[in-house]
């Protein structure tokens, strides 16, 4: 079994499509899961040389259902794009009207569809 196969089993598909896994830490009353935004231009500026990564914002911290009788808290930062024609900074935000119907929290939802 591959490790995205597992991931896509525990987390939701948005997060897994969209953030990469970069660290995690487990103790006897908790799971911290660290993700950052992968770096993948939306298709209106993949071939707009004038955006550009820009870092992330802030990691912000979602409680997420627990994992085998621990907390599990995901601490998930958005990339940030800058254009260079016009000086705007700008983070992507994400359709979810595909998830309507499942269980991510308010919390979450409202995380993924904000902008800076």
């Amino acid at each position: 079994m591959k490790s995205e196969e597992l991931l896509r089993a525990i987390l939701p598909d948005v997060l897994i499509d969209n953030f990469e896994v970069v660290k995690y830490e487990k103790t006897d009353v908790r799971f911290d899961i660290w993700l950052d935004e992968k770096k993948v231009q939306l298709r209106e500026d993949k071939y707009n040389s004038s955006v550009i990564s820009h870092g992330f914002g802030d990691y912000r911290v979602i409680q997420d259902f627990p994992l085998r009788g621990r907390a599990t808290y995901l601490h998930v930062r958005k990339r940030k794009w800058l254009d260079k024609d016009t000086g705007e900074i700008f983070t992507y935000e994400w359709d979810l009207s595909e998830y309507d119907q499942t269980r991510l929290n308010a919390e979450f939802v409202a995380f993924l569809k904000e902008g800076d």
